[in-house]
């Protein structure tokens, strides 16, 4: 499984988010490689999935991956419960 976390920058939420998903996946025994980019860059990245938030979902256009958008890139039990979503897509 291939993620890219999605912020503004592609420097500070993407890297707090890319972390918090490492740690949520490895507790759930999952192995993926996790990157963070910028909206423009992440267009063309190949991947399963890209996490971003509402606000820059909508400046994604990538047709290999799916998008999910999170509320809170920090709270990792409300970030947990919005993979969930993710995860059960992936294992489908």
């Amino acid at each position: 499984m291939r993620i890219i976390c999605v912020c503004g920058t592609g420097q500070g939420s993407s890297l707090i988010l890319r972390m918090s998903i490492e740690e949520i996946l490895a507790g759930r025994g999952y192995r993926a490689e996790v990157e963070h980019t910028d909206p423009s860059c992440a267009c063309g990245e190949r991947c399963d999935f890209i996490v971003t938030s509402k606000e820059i979902a909508g400046s994604i256009s990538n047709p290999h991956a799916k998008i999910l958008t999170i509320t809170n890139f920090i709270n990792k039990s409300v970030l947990e419960q919005e993979l969930a979503e993710m995860l059960a897509a992936f294992e489908a």
